[in-house]
């Protein structure tokens, strides 16, 4: 396995979960304990927690690590994988490297701009939060709404800057995501649409319309992409976001390769798109198809119900499905409310649905998509009635 974090962790475990007796080895090129990173932007950012390693006992499991070592390339052809430290012979390789953040254009290098992806980078944020600085926060997605909750918590003077006209831009529709707006001032910080970063000076970012926004540290939260570079001229094939290519195996263009997690993209057939996934859910699931497809006693086919939780400005928003091919959008609740529910349909039958304060909603919503359940659309969309009470 090439990548240490939650990918990777799982496929190691569950080949030994499924009676696999071959060598294990996990090679990462971080140096820490392989680490799960959702408590980073929470528990460990704000101090509460000095760490967050996996409870796996990797070497009563007899699963080698390498750590610290970074990969160069692959070749396939010869069943080789190219690290700093020479060549490693595989029989099976999994591909596990996960996403790395986008970083802001000409800002690499300059003091006082962060990243939040890492243990480091956490670790680098702790202290900052720590003196209650003013922070510019680049980015209204998932990430920035974490940290900017955090920074508010920590006493922070808090801005967001979003180049797009609301917040989450790249995964909701407008209507959906325009409550959220709200959420921003409530907590007290300042939400910043339509904005876009011309330069950072020390003490302040400067936007496109020439305002300054006074800033001790900028966290950069634009998106990630997977992080595969590394593979160019390997003969795996990447896709147009750069991703591994799989099949609903999980297995790449070369053989004896699988990819999983947040780097590979896979076909789903319940929706009938490839989808790339950047959410833990989809690392945790992914490796136990691969474990049985490595093994080949019960071959498995990949095709989750996609799903992803955030906690922001005190509310618990989760996602479960994929909703760009829904015909029909119903609500549940008040969205200017504590506690809301959007779902989406297609042909009466669930295909998503985003559950804010409402952890029934989605824990029945996600069997209802698994299970492609004909619904009734008037009793879906009464709130005091349970989700499963809509099948029709």
């Amino acid at each position: 396995m090439v990548g240490a974090g939650m990918a990777g962790v799982q496929t190691a475990v569950a080949l030994r979960e499924q009676g696999f007796t071959g060598t294990v080895t996990l090679i990462g090129a971080e140096p820490h304990q392989p680490y799960d990173r959702p408590p980073l932007s929470k528990a460990v950012l704000l101090g509460k927690a000095e760490g967050s390693a996996f409870d796996v006992d990797f070497e009563a499991l007899g699963i080698e690590l390498q750590l610290g070592r970074e990969v160069l390339g692959v070749r396939s052809d010869a069943h080789l994988l190219d690290t700093v430290d020479g060549p490693v012979p595989y029989d099976v390789l999994v591909l596990a490297t996960g996403a790395e953040p986008i970083r802001l254009p000409g800002t690499e290098g300059v003091p006082g701009v962060h990243l939040l992806r890492t243990l480091d980078d956490a670790e680098r944020l702790r202290p900052v939060l720590a003196r209650q600085h003013d922070i510019v926060v680049v980015g209204a997605g998932w990430i920035g709404a974490e940290f900017a909750t955090a920074a508010r918590e920590a006493g922070c003077a808090v801005t967001v800057v979003e180049a797009a006209d609301r917040p989450l831009a790249g995964a909701l529709p407008a209507d959906v995501a325009a409550p959220m707006t709200s959420w921003y001032e409530d907590a007290g910080a300042v939400l910043r649409t339509h904005a876009r970063v011309a330069g950072i000076e020390p003490g302040s970012v400067v936007l496109d319309d020439g305002s300054r926004l006074p800033a001790d540290a900028v966290v950069v939260g634009i998106g990630a992409r997977p992080a595969t570079s590394w593979l160019t001229g390997s003969g795996i094939d990447l896709g147009a976001h750069g991703e591994v290519v799989a099949d609903d195996r999980l297995r790449t263009s070369a053989p004896d390769v699988y990819a999983v997690g947040d780097c590979a993209s896979f076909p789903s057939g319940r929706y009938g798109e490839r989808l790339l996934v950047h959410h833990w859910d989809n690392a945790l699931q992914g490796p136990r198809t691969v474990a049985a497809n490595i093994i080949g006693e019960t071959p498995g086919i990949y095709d989750p119900v996609p799903y992803f939780w955030s906690e922001q400005f005190g509310r618990f928003v989760q996602y479960a499905g994929h909703h760009t091919s829904a015909d029909t959008v119903l609500w549940r609740g008040d969205p200017s409310g504590p506690a809301w529910t959007v779902c989406w349909l297609r042909e009466r039958r669930l295909v998503a649905l985003l559950a804010v304060g409402r952890p029934r909603d989605l824990a029945q919503g996600r069997r209802l998509i698994e299970a492609g359940t004909e619904l009734d659309p008037e009793l879906l969309g009464d709130p005091a009635k349970p989700l499963k009470a809509a099948v029709a």
